[in-house]
């Protein structure tokens, strides 16, 4: 099964090699027709802590860092 990537943006960058990305979805409620905005925020692992709030990032699903970091980031936006 392929690994999932998934982009966003940079909302934390406080704790060493990791960021939080908050990554945001939209779809077309199966009732209501409207389009739906849903977000959820992924701890990703940053090795060389080298991206900062507001970066726009891609990130992958990896085996476990932690107990919370299952995903690493990718590239920045800019660099693709």
């Amino acid at each position: 099964m392929p690994k999932r990537i998934l982009q966003g943006t940079v909302v934390s960058d406080q704790n060493a090699q990791t960021v939080t990305v908050l990554v945001e979805r939209r779809f077309t409620h199966p009732v209501m027709k409207k389009t739906v905005r849903m977000s959820k925020r992924y701890r990703a692992h940053d090795a060389n802590d080298q991206y900062k709030v507001g970066d726009k990032v891609r990130i992958i699903e990896c085996a476990p860092y932690s107990k919370t970091k299952r995903w690493e980031v990718v590239t920045d936006q800019a660099e693709a």
